[in-house]
Formats: C-alpha cells, sequence, structure tokens
C-alpha cells in the first residue's frame, strides 16, 4: 500500500492525468474509476489521513464519537435570527469524507428528485438515465440486520404503522415511495458492524494499483490557472512543504459542499465583488459559487423511558417515517429519523435536563424552502468560510410549519401501542407546549442539521448565469476543470443524499471517460 507516495519529495511540483481534490464519497469512487485503466495516473489528495484499520473510523455504531473531534473540519454557523446559531457542520477530514463519518443511511434518490434536477436544467440526469448509476455502485447496501433491530424500534414503527395508516417498507430502495415506515438500508457489513464507506468500497481493495496515488493529510488551497484552463492544484503537505501537483488531462473537485466553492474562490473564481472586497484577485467572475446552500434541517421531540432500552443496534437511528401530507406533493414532504437515545444536545440549552433512558424522534424537511450562501470572510485559506443557511426564512414559514406538523404527529405515534408502553413522559418540548406559535418557536430554536449541505456549486443548463458547472459537470467558462459532490445538486434530494453522491461520482467517472 503506498498512501503517501511522495515520490519525488524534493521537486515542488507532480504531475499525473487527472487529480482529485478529495478523497471523499465522490473523489473516492471517479479515483476508483479512472484508475482501472492502468495506463491512467491519479492523484488523490485529501486532507485527513487514511481510514485503514482505524476501528473508531469504520465501525460504525461509533460515528457519534467523530463529531467535533480531529477528524472533523467543525464549522460553525453564523447567526439564525429564525433558527439555532450554535449548529456545528461537521465535515469529514478523513479518507472517504463524510462516507467515513456518518450514518451511511442509504437512499436512492427518488424519481421526482432527479426530475426536479432535469426541470432544474441538468439535461441527461433525469430517473430513468440515473437509475443505472444505482446498479453499478459497489457499497454494501442492506437493509438494518434483524440482529440490529431493537425491540424498541420494532414497536415504534408498528406505532407509527397503526397511528398514521402508512405502510411498512421492507427495503426503501426497492421501489419508490411518498410514504412509509420501517427499518433504514444502510452501507455496511452487518456482520462485523464495519461501513461499507466510499473508501472502504472504492479504494482499499485497489490500494496497490501502481497508477493510484494517494497524497493523505495533504490541504489544498488554490487552484493553478493557465487563462481560462485550470492545470493543477497548490497543496500544503502534513510536514507544511508546498507542492504543485499537475493535471495532464483535468482537475476533479470533489471537496464537498463548503470546501468546493471555499477552494474556488480562494482560487479568484467566484462572485467578484464579494472577492473584491477581500482583496482576493479575480480570475473569473462566477457569482453562482457558494449561492443556493441546501440542508436538512430537523427538529427533536425527546420521550424518557421506562427503563433502560436493549443495547443492540446498527448505529442507534436505524428505523423512521416518511409522510406526505399534501396529495398534490411529488414526494414525501416530512420525514422522521427515530433515535434510539434522548438526543438534547440542542435543548440543553434551553434549560431541558436530558434523561438517564430516552428516546427521540425528529422531524425532517425534506424539500426545505429556505436558501442559503457560504462565503468568505477572508483572504486567508486557513481561515474558515462562513455558512449562513438563513434556517426558517422561507417566504411563507413552510419549513417552520413543517416541523410543528411533525412534532403534533410524533406525539400521535408516541401515545399508540406497542411504542406508548415504553413511554414514561414527554421531557422536550414538553407536554404543556400544544399552541403552534410555542411549538414552533422550540422547534426552530432547537432545531439542529443532519449534515446535509449541498447545492452551492449547483448545476443548470449552459445558457443559466447562476449555475456553476453544466450538465457535463463542467465548470461555466473555464477549461480542465469539473466538480462531483454534493456542492452541485440543484435542488435537495427528499432522501438522505449520500447515494445521490456516489451516483454523482460514478456519473461522472462516465463522462470523463466519454470525453477520453
Amino acid at each position: 500500500m503506498h498512501e503517501n507516495s511522495y515520490e519525488n519529495s524534493h521537486e515542488n511540483s507532480r504531475e499525473y492525468d487527472y487529480v482529485v481534490i478529495g478523497g471523499g464519497t465522490a473523489g473516492s469512487v471517479i479515483a476508483s474509476r479512472l484508475t482501472e485503466d492502468p495506463d491512467v495516473t491519479v492523484a488523490v489528495i485529501e486532507g485527513g489521513p487514511s481510514d485503514v484499520g482505524r476501528d473508531d473510523v469504520l465501525t460504525l455504531r461509533r460515528w457519534m464519537g467523530l463529531l467535533g473531534g480531529e477528524l472533523d473540519y467543525d464549522y460553525p454557523t453564523t447567526e439564525q435570527p429564525r433558527g439555532n446559531s450554535h449548529i456545528r457542520h461537521s465535515r469529514a477530514r478523513v479518507l472517504g469524507g463524510c462516507s467515513s463519518h456518518n450514518t451511511l443511511i442509504a437512499f436512492k434518490p427518488l424519481p421526482s428528485d432527479w426530475d426536479e434536477w432535469e426541470a432544474a436544467g441538468a439535461e441527461g440526469w433525469g430517473a430513468v438515465p440515473m437509475e443505472a448509476y444505482y446498479a453499478r455502485l459497489r457499497n454494501n447496501i442492506v437493509p438494518v440486520d434483524e440482529k440490529d433491530r431493537n425491540a424498541i424500534a420494532r414497536d415504534f414503527v408498528d406505532a407509527a404503522q397503526a397511528a398514521l395508516g402508512v405502510p411498512r417498507v421492507e427495503g426503501f430502495n426497492k421501489k419508490p415511495f411518498t410514504d412509509g415506515t420501517g427499518f433504514f438500508d444502510l452501507a455496511y457489513h452487518p456482520e462485523n458492524n464495519k461501513r461499507s464507506s466510499a473508501s472502504v468500497a472504492y479504494l482499499h481493495p485497489f490500494l496497490d494499483r501502481p497508477n493510484l496515488h494517494l497524497l493523505l493529510e495533504t490541504w489544498a488551497y488554490r487552484l493553478e490557472l493557465a487563462g481560462t484552463r485550470a492545470t493543477g492544484v497548490h497543496v500544503r503537505t502534513k510536514d507544511g512543504e508546498e507542492i504543485l501537483v499537475r493535471a495532464r488531462t483535468e482537475v476533479l473537485l470533489c471537496a464537498g459542499a463548503v470546501d468546493s466553492p471555499r477552494l474556488l474562490m480562494h482560487s479568484g473564481i467566484g462572485p467578484k465583488e464579494d472577492l473584491e472586497k477581500l482583496g482576493i484577485p479575480v480570475a473569473h467572475d462566477l457569482p453562482g459559487v457558494g449561492e443556493n446552500l441546501l440542508d436538512h434541517p430537523e427538529s427533536v421531540i425527546v420521550w424518557e423511558t421506562d427503563g433502560p432500552i436493549p443495547e443492540n443496534s446498527a448505529m442507534d437511528s436505524d428505523a423512521g417515517l416518511f409522510v406526505r401530507r399534501d396529495p398534490e406533493h411529488a414526494g414525501p414532504d416530512l420525514m422522521f429519523h427515530f433515535y434510539q437515545i434522548p438526543f438534547t444536545d440542542n435543548p440543553e440549552r434551553l434549560g431541558y435536563e436530558r434523561p438517564e433512558h430516552g428516546v427521540s424522534m425528529t422531524p425532517n424537511i425534506p424539500k426545505p424552502k429556505s436558501r442559503g450562501r457560504v462565503y468568505l470572510t477572508s483572504a486567508d485559506p486557513s481561515v474558515k468560510p462562513a455558512l449562513d443557511f438563513r434556517y426558517f426564512t422561507d417566504e411563507d414559514d413552510y419549513d417552520g410549519r413543517t416541523l410543528v406538523d411533525g412534532i403534533k404527529i410524533a406525539r400521535e405515534i408516541a401515545k399508540t401501542e406497542p411504542l406508548a408502553r415504553w413511554l414514561k413522559r414527554e421531557v422536550c418540548p414538553g407536554p404543556e407546549i400544544t399552541d403552534d406559535e410555542e411549538l414552533s418557536a422550540y422547534a426552530r430554536q432547537v432545531a439542529h442539521t443532519v449534515y446535509h449541505p449541498a447545492g452551492t456549486c449547483r448545476m443548470g443548463a449552459t445558457s443559466d448565469e447562476h449555475a456553476v458547472v453544466d450538465p457535463k459537470l463542467r465548470i461555466r467558462g473555464l477549461d480542465g476543470i469539473r466538480i462531483a459532490d454534493a456542492s452541485v445538486f440543484p435542488t435537495m434530494p427528499a432522501v438522505n443524499p449520500m447515494i445521490g453522491v456516489l451516483m454523482v461520482g460514478e456519473k461522472c467517472a462516465d463522462l470523463l471517460r466519454g470525453d477520453a
């Protein structure tokens, strides 16, 4: 295994056919697919260490221990007048990216999600052509294993079905759905609770390929441009050495919805006025960079249980529920994760106390209407960018109302057997809070993120001036560079987006092979 193959460390530049910036969810896929051709050399620049042999990363049930730790870029949120200003956005600093860090809930985007992309100008990305990419994924995607199906999670599924009359779903990826409850599909190996992340599935089996070069703990801080062509990227190794990594064919930017626009802006590619204010020389005025920041905000309602909950679980949030309140809506318009833990990190700031034993339901907005932005506050690349999600700022308060509906629905499920017998009392917001305005204020103040930032380099038609990339993922007005990660999402899929990002990686590899 040649993870840090700094062959000629005395030289300060190297050259490869392709340079992939970010060894995360999409970058791992692209590097793996490109190096299937032994004549193609690929460098992967990853800011974090390898995940090989790291049980703290590879064991799925340990995911919560990674939040805010040494493998987390841990981005704060700007002041949110209508939401929670204390949200920390985890972005993973490790091979495999967020697929090495998250719960690996695995949903194929719904046909209505892809068709919405196509309607937004992403020609060729509709449901029919995209279906083929799901079948190619190398990850082990399976429903939560029987042995991991916790008794209280089973009873949640039964109660949700009884209370709401939604279908029970066994295998959410088998066919499109508008509502339903059940255990999730996960990208994991149930026999040992190990991840089937992008790095495990796409890179670990191929680390001995001589044409695959992983530059780990190596940070990309500025793209190299020759006129309108991207020719490489400036990086800093963990020893502080600065190297120019050149791409003979193309640069692939796969740093995610925060760091892809951040790297572009530090390279002078972005909204001209913003860059000029910071004294960054403008190389290419591209107003859409950093705009259209999407997320799945969710709130939380917590119950104390009568005693301890059985220990078995895949990752403590193994089951969930989808509801469609509006029959005109293309897919589900409300989602819940069911946590087998009392998830009180945010309510505690309002004075709530964490019960010793408890469970939570998290009403989530599948198709939020609010849009935010990522922007720089300094010309210094080491200063974290600002993330302003503008949570709950949509005009008709659709997002806020969705969470209020969610709390009401969660309460219906909680009083329904067989779940009701487990629950001792509602801890937060507390049964005395029933008024819509009070519920909304609570729901927004304790809202958290499901860590799904997307959309900040969105894809659109070649004529769309605010699109950052075209339907072939090429940056508008530049040559030799594409973006492939969640930043290209024009709109948010109704479901957890990781599988969508893997499919973006597979499609990008196809586009590259087609053009080569």
